[in-house]
C-alpha cells in the first residue's frame, strides 16, 4: 500500500493536490477525520497491497484530533506502511488576497468571531506539528493550478521508495526566501554581472554570464565548498528517512549568480543522487536535468489559473 497524506493551510491548494493524485489512480478522500485513518488503512490493505490511497487531513478536524496524528503515524511506520506527508503552505498575505478575491469563509471563522487574519494565524499554529512531520513542504504562494499539479505528479506520485529527490532552486532575496527550502546558501558576496549593462538582460543560463562568473576564482571556490558540504551531509539526510531535499541558492535578483550556481551544482551532483530537479523561481522555469527544454512556470496573472481557497 502507498499512502499520501495531504495537509496544510486552507487556501494553499490541498484540493488541487488531492485531485491530481486521484487523476493518477489514487483512491482519494478529502477532510478525513484523524481517528479513522488507521481503520481505513486496514480496510484497504486487506483488499490489496497495491492500493494507492491519498487523504487530506487539516484543521477542519474535531478539536484535539490532530494531536493524535503523530502517534498514529508512528504506528503506521512500525507496521511498515509506506506513507508520505505532504504539507502545503502559502504566504499569509497571499492567503488574505485569495480569500478576499473569492469571498469564501475560512473554515475557522464559520463558528467563531475570529477575523480572517486571526483565523489564518490560528490555523498555522494548529497545524504546526504536522508541518514538522512533513516529508515534503510545498510553497504554493507563486504556483498556479497547473504548476501545483506538476509538482505533485513529479515529486509525489513518481517518487521511488528509498530514493532521494534533490531540488535546487534559485531565488532573489528581494522577493524573500522560499518557504519550502530545507537548506539556503547566500551567494550575494560574489561578483554581480548586473552592474555590466551589456550583461544585465541575460541570465545565469546564458554563455556570457557563465563566462563572466568563471573568470572569478572566488565563484568556483564557493561552488566547490557548497558541493563538498552537500556531498558530505546529503547521505546523512537520506539515512534519516528524508525523501526530499530542497537546496535554495539566493542572490539579490535571482537572475544571474544564483541561477548559475544552481546549474553548476545540479550537474555536479546529478550522478550522486537519485533524481535532481531545478527551479529558477524568478525566471519562471522548472525542470529535471533530463528534460529539454525547461518547462515554464505558469503565470498567476490569470485568475482562472489561481489556486482556489480550499
Amino acid at each position: 500500500m502507498q499512502l499520501v497524506i495531504i495537509s496544510g493551510r486552507s487556501g494553499s491548494g490541498k484540493s488541487i493536490a488531492l485531485q491530481a493524485l486521484e487523476d493518477l489512480g489514487y483512491y482519494a478522500i478529502d477532510n478525513l477525520p484523524v481517528m479513522l485513518l488507521g481503520s481505513l488503512v486496514d480496510e484497504l490493505r486487506d483488499q490489496s497491497d497495491r492500493t494507492h490511497l491519498a487523504v487530506s487531513i487539516d484543521a477542519r478536524n474535531l478539536p484535539g484530533a490532530l494531536e493524535r496524528l503523530p502517534s498514529l503515524l508512528q504506528e503506521l511506520r512500525q507496521r511498515t506502511i509506506d506513507f508520505q506527508v505532504i504539507y502545503l503552505t502559502t504566504d499569509a498575505r497571499i492567503l488574505l488576497e485569495r480569500y478576499s478575491a473569492t469571498r469564501r469563509r475560512h473554515p475557522l471563522t464559520r463558528n467563531s468571531e475570529m477575523t480572517l487574519e486571526e483565523a489564518i494565524n490560528k490555523e498555522e499554529e494548529t497545524l504546526h506539528d504536522i508541518r514538522d512531520l512533513a516529508d515534503l513542504l510545498i510553497d504554493t504562494s507563486r504556483l498556479s493550478v497547473h504548476d501545483l499539479r506538476r509538482r505533485i505528479t513529479d515529486q509525489v506520485a513518481h517518487q521511488q521508495c528509498d530514493q532521494l529527490t534533490l531540488t535546487f532552486e534559485s531565488f532573489g532575496y528581494k522577493r524573500g526566501v522560499p518557504l519550502d527550502a530545507d537548506l539556503v546558501f547566500d551567494v550575494r558576496c560574489l561578483p554581480n554581472p548586473y552592474w555590466d549593462p551589456t550583461l544585465r538582460q541575460s541570465t545565469g543560463r546564458d554563455a556570457n554570464i557563465v563566462a563572466f562568473l568563471k573568470g572569478y576564482p572566488v565563484v568556483d571556490a564557493m561552488s566547490n565548498d557548497i558541493q563538498a558540504w552537500l556531498e558530505r551531509w546529503l547521505p546523512a539526510y537520506q539515512n534519516s528517512q528524508r525523501s526530499y531535499m530542497t537546496v535554495a541558492i539566493g542572490c539579490t535578483g535571482g537572475q544571474h549568480r544564483s541561477v548559475y550556481m544552481v546549474e553548476q551544482l545540479a550537474k555536479s551532483l546529478a550522478a550522486r543522487v537519485g533524481e535532481v530537479q531545478l527551479r529558477h523561481r524568478e525566471l519562471g522555469l522548472q525542470y529535471t536535468l533530463s528534460e529539454q527544454p525547461p518547462t515554464p512556470l505558469t503565470s498567476l496573472s490569470s485568475t482562472s489559473d489561481q489556486l482556489p481557497t480550499t
